[in-house]
């Protein structure tokens, strides 16, 4: 029996993996061909497929009656508390209608389940792309297929651009993307007194002027058991917003502990990101998460991320100094976002902020 050495292995799996990216059909491609075992590469080890221990109930913040001085410190306080302690929290009545969130969750399925060649225009890794249509960003780094396909576009500097946008989702995405910049507006005020900060402080910092969104397609997988929709991380940004459809997939980890987050129709999912983690210096938590690959599908999703504006990517960022006092020293450096991002791809998507004490 022939044992293949290291770098005979490597390059077989090598092999495999650019098989599958020329293809440029994505995972998508894989179920209409019919498959009932998954590749072997997208396999995850055991350990990282341990089940949900508990199921607890998120934090939900209305927003109703925030211009209202009693109601709107009701909701900074809520606000501040799941901050802290979650990192996460569900959001009602932040003013997006239920049509234009089932639009862009449609626009989204319908971007993925057209016929391929109208896709693969899009299909690259290369991030400076505006419009990027893939299956595993960091495929060729982790070597480890995530059961999804994403198309992901950027609005930079709170402008909703729509030339270059596939037809297909142009319109859903854009008024969507308009009506979170909005969203994003409210909630950076809201943010900022939950800190205990002037109200515009956090939109002074310019943390938040580029708006990257990404819609996620998980098909249905023959073996569920042995791979993840989404591995675990936590976002390398300021802040994200994401938008699920009725399928229950996402995980978050609290207090050690893998925990259900239930979609419910028309609520927005706030996260709190690994660089507003910095800036707050561990007042404000990012939490690892993950989604788990399902036998029904597809299921839709919308993250949102929020990051400075391009001119501001170089721009170094540390703990804000009013937050530190001779108790609470400053835990992180100064460091620029695409400075931290590169850390997030190098490190395969977990343990950054550990780099940067």
């Amino acid at each position: 029996m022939e044992v293949k050495n290291e770098e005979s292995s490597d390059c077989d799996i090598l092999k495999v993996l650019e098989d599958f990216d020329e293809s440029k059909a994505g995972v998508k491609g894989l179920v209409d061909s019919g498959i009932v075992k998954i590749p072997k590469f997208f396999i995850h080890p055991e350990q990282k497929l341990l089940k949900a221990d508990v199921h607890l109930d998120l934090p939900v913040i209305s927003l109703e009656g925030f211009e209202k001085t009693n109601r709107r410190a009701e909701i900074v306080a809520g606000i501040r508390e799941a901050s802290e302690k979650w990192g996460f929290f569900q959001m009602t009545d932040h003013g997006i209608s239920d049509a234009v969130l089932d639009g862009v969750l449609e626009a989204g399925r319908k971007f993925h389940e057209q016929p391929k060649e109208l896709k693969i225009k899009f299909y690259t890794r290369d991030l400076t792309q505006r419009v990027r249509y893939c299956c595993t960003p960091d495929l060729f780094l982790t070597k480890l297929g995530q059961w999804r396909d994403s198309v992901s576009c950027d609005f930079k500097d709170n402008f909703v651009d729509r030339q270059g946008l596939p037809s297909v989702f142009r319109e859903a995405m854009c008024d969507y993307a308009e009506c979170l910049i909005n969203l994003k507006n409210l909630l950076l005020e809201l943010l900022s007194e939950a800190l205990g900060l002037t109200s515009d402080y956090l939109a002074r910092l310019g943390c938040f002027r580029t708006l990257s969104m990404s819609c996620h397609y998980y098909p249905p997988c023959p073996e569920p058991q042995l791979t993840l929709g989404t591995s675990k991380h936590s976002d390398p940004n300021f802040l994200t917003i994401l938008l699920q459809d009725n399928i229950s997939a996402l995980q978050i980890l609290h207090e050690n502990q893998w925990t259900d987050v239930h979609p419910v129709k028309g609520t927005l999912l706030v996260n709190i990101g690994d660089l507003m983690q910095l800036i707050t210096n561990d007042r404000f938590k990012s939490m690892h998460h993950r989604v788990l690959a399902k036998h029904e599908g597809p299921r839709i999703s919308v993250a949102s991320f929020f990051y400075p504006s391009t001119e501001d990517m170089l721009k170094p960022y540390g703990p804000i100094k009013e937050l530190l006092s001779d108790d609470n020293q400053p835990k992180y450096r100064e460091i620029s976002t695409k400075e931290f991002i590169t850390y997030f791809i190098t490190r395969k998507r977990d343990g950054c902020l550990s780099l940067i004490c």
